[in-house]
């Protein structure tokens, strides 16, 4: 019986090892981390992410094919595949500070394979890593090897939050980077079995170890620039009346461009996207390529303007200032479908209305308050280290409560801004909501969820990205 083990129990590991083990009965898998609560949660029956159809998954297998365990080299050491998929933070101190990649994780773990290791291995980078890792890693276990053998693999996920058990059960492509050598070849041909239990043999590419590696920073900086392009014409939208959302219906209806990804909004968020680009301009730096660098750094900047633009859009149409007004935040995850705020766009959008004394009252359907404590109190990639060794906070933020519903949220309030599009939030009662409100009431669309014309008629003062301006809103223009 071939045994799988993953160290990680992640956002990647976790439902990529769920599939795997529902997929391939015959196949033991076991995911493996330090962390004693994250596997209790992934043993019982309130799982540690959300994720719609994980659930199911986990159930069916867990304790047949599927094990969670903090015996990491136990399982380890019997595996004949390790896939590796620890965190791979941005460096926030030392060369390649806020840019480059920090491998710690990534090379104890390479150094604990070595280490218990008593047959073969194929050891598999499963989480985002920097070009060029395979190769330290490699060095680490052939120089601590003991006369065991082991083939690195490149395999890197293209999971989207929300949808990431479809990703799976139906992937795009499934791709597979090793050395161009015979026994690369085999390893890279084992792994493709694996995945050849339900993904059909043309979804299945194969490269050498960079190819694979530069892929998958590749995929996430194209994505990422879309949406940067997009919220850029959403600025220009609002300065000259056309609307962002028929400009962007008619760019994607070009077949070379198409539709997905064009949605404007407050920003993008998620794990992966900035953390990528940071990543792939340090690398094209270090490759002696600054016009490159130069290049990728910009779909960074103009995200963090279009955060900044709507933050400044809320305190200019309200009389230039925020101080002391109850602000309804609605929605704080990165996007819909999952409670993951990692690089969320709403720590940035609280945080400035948190700097001009706003009273933020938080409601998300899945984001808990402990979790959005946390962010607004983290510095910037802390978020990316294990839990157990991020800071713990001490401080809360008192201007900000976070509540279960969204009328509660908005009661009182000034304005609300929409920062998820939560399906939820199209069906709200908005004339409950205005009644509720201070007059004039707000509504900031960071999402373009709402039906702005009803809402005007109810007696808001809407403002959504990239959308013509009301009167009230040109009259109040935002501070550059």
């Amino acid at each position: 019986m071939v045994k799988i083990c993953c160290i990680g129990a992640g956002y990647v590991g976790g439902p990529t090892m769920a599939v795997i083990a529902l997929k391939c009965p015959s196949i033991e898998v076991a995911v493996v981390d330090i962390s004693v609560a994250r596997i209790n949660a992934w043993n019982s029956d309130q799982l540690p992410i959300y994720e719609p159809g994980l659930d199911g998954v986990v159930k069916q297998c867990r304790g047949r094919n599927l094990f969670f365990s903090t015996e990491v080299e136990k399982h380890v050491s019997e595996a004949d595949i390790v896939f590796v998929s620890v965190n791979t933070p941005t460096k926030t101190r030392g060369l390649g500070a806020g840019k480059a990649a920090d491998l710690t994780y990534w090379e104890s773990a390479a150094r604990m394979i070595a280490d218990v290791s008593k047959s073969d291995k194929i050891v598999v980078e499963k989480s985002t890593v920097p070009v060029k890792t395979a190769e330290a890693i490699e060095k680490i276990l052939t120089h601590n090897s003991k006369g065991i053998k082991f083939q690195i693999l490149s395999n890197p996920e293209f999971l989207a939050e929300g949808t990431a058990i479809d990703d799976l059960f139906k992937p795009d492509r499934v791709l597979i980077g090793g050395r161009e050598t015979p026994e690369g070849q085999k390893a890279i041909e084992t792994l493709k079995a694996v995945y050849a239990h339900w993904v059909p043999e043309d979804r299945i590419l194969t490269t050498n170890l960079w190819s694979a590696e530069l892929s998958k920073l590749a995929a996430n900086a194209f994505l990422a620039q879309r949406i940067s392009s997009v919220n850029a014409m959403s600025a220009l939208c609002e300065n000259t009346g056309a609307d962002v959302t028929q400009v962007s219906y008619a760019v994607g209806k070009d077949t070379r461009i198409g539709p997905k990804f064009l949605n404007a909004s407050v920003g993008f968020g998620g794990s992966c996207f900035q953390k990528d680009i940071l990543n792939l301009v340090y690398i094209c730096e270090c490759n002696g390529l600054p016009e490159v660098a130069e290049y990728w750094k910009q779909v960074i900047k103009i995200n963090d303007y279009q955060k900044n633009r709507f933050v400044n859009r809320v305190v200019s149409s309200m009389f230039n200032t925020v101080s002391n007004k109850k602000i309804a935040i609605l929605g704080f995850a990165f996007k819909k479908d999952t409670g993951d705020t990692r690089e969320t766009p709403a720590i940035d959008v609280c945080k400035g209305l948190l700097g001009d004394k706003a009273m933020l009252s938080i409601y998300d359907p899945q984001v808990t308050e402990d979790q959005i404590q946390r962010d607004l109190t983290m510095k910037k990639f802390d978020w990316d280290h294990p839990v157990h060794l991020q800071p713990m906070s001490p401080t809360t933020v008192k201007q900000v409560t976070v509540v279960w519903n969204a009328y509660e949220a908005t009661k009182d309030a000034h304005g609300l801004c929409i920062l998820t599009e939560w399906d939820e939030f199209k069906t709200l009662d908005f004339k409950k909501i205005y009644d509720n409100m201070q007059k004039p009431a707000f509504v900031f669309d960071g999402r373009n969820v709402v039906d702005m014309q009803k809402l005007r008629e109810i007696g808001f003062i809407v403002y959504s990205i990239g959308k013509p301006l009301d009167a009230w809103l040109k009259d109040m223009p935002a501070a550059a």
